[in-house]
């Protein structure tokens, strides 16, 4: 395989340099024309003085070839500095204008194309030989090689920079949210982040491993924050505008993946979504929040619950432990189904007649506080917040 060439392997003759450099505003413009005609992200990019830019900078690109070409040089030698620093700028400038790397490249196969028929054209015409011709046609390609090289480092060094940028802006509206910051503070990092407050956010608790399969299936305006230390091994998204039916299809996107849903919020208020979410992680739950709703409120105030619990059945508290268990799971049945005996012995699993005898004890124990609207109320919310005896004892005999 032969040696590649380097441009400055190459000496290519004064005259012939001269020639070529009086047609570089042409042939300039002959490579705009094409890369809009065949490239459709830069058809409008040569209008106003970006287009004079990018013009000027393809003249003085293939101005630096022709100064590399036209003396004698060391061939270890490589493109100029300034060439390669040129392009390398060309390729930021690219990626703040929103064009991706594909269509820059793209611009230097079709730049490429066109400036070797005019300089291979002219190189003809001055009488250059075929085997120098090749020559310069390697030492052309070369150099284009290098400088798109340069852009495309460019591009995704300033793609890497806007995007850490951004996500440092998009971080700060989420911080402020969590610590409830005024609203024209929040409102404020949202527009230098140039994020559209949506309608709703609703805070979903990710695991670390699941985070990028998440964010692929929900808005891509979610934020995300991952410095929350009591999140260990999570992060936090604040996903907009899936309140009401589109919930759903946020659900369907964290199946099984080990993830919290709190519920929608108007988007200023969405730290409330993520307390909720919290709690429920605390408790061991998972999946939607919106399904844990009677454990969350009852386990909102651990303390409270444990007073009113004490309080509401205090009449059973000088009972046996086996007895004041089969008497408070005949209450929560009683109270469950509004006492109708045959449902509350099928619950049970015992004989109906054992329900009315229960019935009958819990009577003489509570009285006529049975008929009590706020007694009925703290002994739903007392036994409620208990977990189920699941003891069947059908075949036990009634106390």
């Amino acid at each position: 395989m032969a040696p590649r060439l380097t441009p400055a392997a190459l000496v290519v003759p004064p005259e012939v340099v001269v020639a070529i450099r009086a047609t570089l505003p042409t042939v300039a413009d002959d490579v705009v024309t094409v890369i809009i005609d065949e490239v459709p992200s830069y058809t409008d990019a040569f209008s106003g003085p970006m287009g004079e830019t990018i013009r000027s900078a393809v003249q003085v690109a293939l101005g630096g070839f022709l100064t590399l070409v036209s003396e004698p040089r060391d061939a270890a030698q490589r493109t100029p500095a300034a060439a390669i620093e040129g392009a390398y700028q060309l390729g930021r400038g690219e990626a703040r204008s929103g064009r991706s790397s594909e269509a820059l490249l793209s611009a230097y196969r079709i730049g490429a194309r066109v400036a070797w028929h005019h300089l291979s054209t002219l190189a003809v015409e001055n009488g250059v030989d075929a085997t120098t011709l090749a020559e310069f046609a390697q030492a052309v390609f070369f150099y284009i090689d290098e400088l798109s090289a340069a852009s495309v480092a460019g591009h995704g060094d300033e793609s890497a920079t806007a995007g850490r940028v951004r996500q440092r802006l998009l971080d700060r509206i989420a911080r402020h949210l969590l610590t409830d910051a005024p609203e024209k503070t929040v409102v404020a990092a949202a527009e230098r982040a140039e994020w559209a407050p949506p309608k709703s956010l609703t805070a979903v608790i990710v695991p670390e491993s699941q985070v990028g399969s998440v964010l692929l299936l929900v808005h891509q305006g979610t934020l995300q924050t991952t410095d929350l230390p009591e999140l260990e091994a999570a992060v936090l998204l604040l996903v907009p505008d899936v309140h009401g039916r589109r919930r759903a299809a946020l659900l369907k996107a964290v199946e099984g993946r080990n993830c919290l849903v709190g519920p929608a919020r108007p988007w200023l208020e969405v730290r409330s979504s993520y307390e909720r979410a919290r709690r429920a992680q605390e408790r061991g739950l998972g999946g939607d929040t919106e399904e844990h709703l009677p454990e969350l409120v009852l386990t909102a105030d651990e303390e409270a619950l444990a007073d009113l619990r004490s309080a509401a059945l205090a009449p059973l508290a000088d009972l046996r432990p086996a007895s004041r268990a089969k008497l408070a799971e005949t209450l929560r049945a009683w109270l469950l189904h509004q006492g109708r005996r045959d449902d509350i012995a099928a619950a049970l699993f015992v004989h109906p007649q054992t329900v009315r005898y229960r019935v009958a004890q819990l009577r003489e124990l509570f009285g006529d506080k049975l008929e009590d609207p706020q007694t009925v109320l703290a002994l739903t919310i007392a036994l409620g917040s208990e977990p189920e005896a699941g003891t069947k004892d059908k075949d036990k005999a009634p106390d």
